[in-house]
């Protein structure tokens, strides 16, 4: 006797379907719609303070070209890796190449991709110009004071960056820190651009793309709600006698940058000097919560836990924060992703995969 047997076919892996299918238009628009919101108040701030919007020192588009030019060497690394994999050869045949591009890096891939990087760079460029217009637009109006007290409080009566200095106050110490706060410039497109070419979920990639252009928007928000300085700059004499560092040497760019653009708004570069909240730790912890939200390895969220905490200690270590600044970017970053879930309507479940 003949006996059939038949065989079910092989389901599609979760992550793979996810990289096929076309984003929704929300998933795609949200992006830019954070974008064209954020540039339209940074020209009515610009003009309500009497300067024009611009890109200072063309550092937006300089960003764009470079992350964008990243991101094109990273699909070439994804197409080669996944041809790799696929014929078992560290050097695949081109045949190989090209139907992994193909079926990798179509237009609907592509296109979506490009539109949330630009969106992201040009919701940078307006978030620059606001950031640039707030002593204009609030003269006079810093609350350094009020959340000096704050920290106080919950240092038991100390000033937290005391206690670091103490602490953490030598060379060795202030130099790593120095490093991973310097680091930060380096870390927030590297995880776009990571995120927008080696996720296997396309929505997944628009939704954290979109999750970083509103935490610009939420610290803007947040700068204007309280203006401050920071402690470095409110109370400099506290900060004078830790180790020359790189963080040194910027503080003291800003400060000049500040100076000079107050004096003379139309030509100098507008200023970037703000605390609250702390936007260093809203993009870290947006980060962090993402890779949960996506399932990614356990190596992915311990190294974003380090992250998360050297960036803490050197923001209260150097004064660039408050304790307070930072406890509020914990909340802006996770309510970056709330309203970047609200804006893209993306089915996490449907995207996360199995845990990677």
């Amino acid at each position: 006797m003949n006996v059939q047997t038949r065989r079910e076919p092989a389901p599609s892996p979760p992550a793979r379907v996810a990289a096929q299918s076309t984003p929704a238009w929300r998933e795609v628009a949200a992006a830019p719609a954070v974008a064209l919101v954020t540039v339209v108040a940074g020209l009515i701030a610009t003009h309500e303070a009497g300067f024009s919007f611009r890109d200072p020192d063309n550092v937006a588009a300089g960003y764009f070209a470079l992350v964008g030019a990243a991101v094109l060497l990273l699909v070439g690394l994804d197409v080669w890796l996944r041809a790799a994999r696929r014929t078992g050869s560290t050097r695949p045949p081109r045949a190989a190449l090209e139907a992994v591009r193909r079926e990798r890096w179509t237009r609907r891939r592509a296109v979506p991709v490009a539109i949330a990087l630009l969106s992201f760079y040009v919701t940078y460029l307006a978030y620059r110009n606001l950031k640039g217009a707030l002593p204009l637009l609030r003269p006079g109006d810093l609350f350094d004071a009020q959340l000096t007290d704050a920290d106080k409080l919950l240092a038991f009566g100390h000033e937290p960056w005391e206690l670091s200095h103490a602490v953490l106050g030598g060379w060795l110490p202030t130099q790593i820190l120095s490093t991973f706060y310097a680091a930060f410039i380096v870390f927030l497109p590297l995880t776009l651009a990571l995120a927008l070419v080696f996720s296997p979920s396309l929505q997944g990639s628009l939704f954290y793309a979109t999750t970083l252009s509103v935490n610009w928007v939420l610290g803007i928000v947040s700068y204007y709600l309280l203006p401050s300085l920071g402690p470095v700059y409110a109370q400099p004499g506290d900060f004078a006698g830790l180790p020359h560092s790189e963080v040194t040497r910027l503080q003291e760019m800003l400060l000049d940058q500040r100076t000079a653009f107050l004096a003379d708004t139309a030509s100098g570069t507008p200023q970037a000097i703000a605390a609250f909240a702390s936007l260093h730790i809203a993009m870290s912890f947006a980060a962090l919560l993402m890779a949960y939200l996506l399932r990614l390895g356990r190596r992915w969220k311990v190294a974003l836990w380090g992250w998360l905490g050297m960036t803490w200690v050197a923001t209260v270590h150097f004064g660039w924060h408050y304790v307070v600044d930072d406890v509020a970017g914990l909340a802006m970053g996770g309510t970056a992703i709330l309203i970047a879930r609200a804006l893209t309507g993306i089915d996490l479940r449907r995207v996360a995969g199995p845990a990677r």
